[in-house]
């Protein structure tokens, strides 16, 4: 099996060293190139065409949120890993709707971020255990405890309709979602509308927090 090229986005070398170390001791994943500000990850990420992107919130020049824009619409094979400090769910919120694929704390075991690594490369969307609860707490204003929610929203949705919302949260293109059931994008973009019309979802946000309360995005 081919290894998954990863691009390392860092500002200090010393963590990029660190990150190349453990990703490097995976049999399945191969670090191909680093990047230490945000002009550097699009240039890097366009020449080398990496499988993921791990990427900090915190370099100079361009925001991590605007840099994840960016490299989805320039290199949208690529699946980016965010690797932060910043736990707040607003964080997540904004980098999940410009379509980052997982969010990963830097004071975190290493073991989450390969999780979170081979999670993107699967086209799955992964979020740190640390911050889950925060952010299943914001959904439909319910408790920060996942024990303490009482139940799901609950609607009938039919099996298309389930398919094409799982394959959403899990970090799905609807232009990938099409392809992977063979239909139209239009179709896809209706399933998903109707689906998220019978739960009362407005935003992917919503729907990834849906999706973390059914258990969908721990699936294999």
């Amino acid at each position: 099996m081919p290894k998954l090229k990863i691009l390392l986005a860092d500002d200090h070398e010393t963590v990029r060293a660190g990150l190349r170390a453990i990703l490097g001791a995976q049999s399945d994943m191969e670090v191909v190139g680093e990047a230490a500000d945000g002009d550097s990850t699009l240039d890097q990420a366009r020449h080398l065409r990496p499988d993921v992107i791990v990427m900090d919130l915190s370099m100079p020049g361009v925001s991590g949120l605007r840099i994840a824009a960016q490299l989805r619409e320039k290199c949208p094979s690529a699946r980016i890993v965010t690797l932060t400090r910043h736990s707040e769910s607003g964080f997540v919120r904004q980098l999940l709707q410009a379509g980052v694929s997982g969010y990963v704390l830097k004071q975190s075991r290493s073991s989450e971020l390969v999780r979170g690594i081979r999670a993107a490369a699967a086209n799955r969307t992964f979020l740190d255990p640390a911050i889950v609860d925060k952010v299943v707490g914001e959904a439909f204003g319910r408790p920060s405890n996942r024990d303490a929610i009482p139940h799901v929203p609950e609607a009938h949705l039919s099996p298309r309709e389930d398919e094409v919302l799982r394959l959403v949260a899990w970090g799905h293109s609807q232009k990938e979602v099409a392809t992977k059931l063979e239909v139209s994008v239009k179709t896809v973009e209706t399933h998903k509308a109707n689906a998220m019309h019978k739960l009362g979802l407005t935003s992917r946000i919503d729907v990834v927090r849906y999706a973390l309360l059914r258990g969908w995005l721990e699936e294999n």
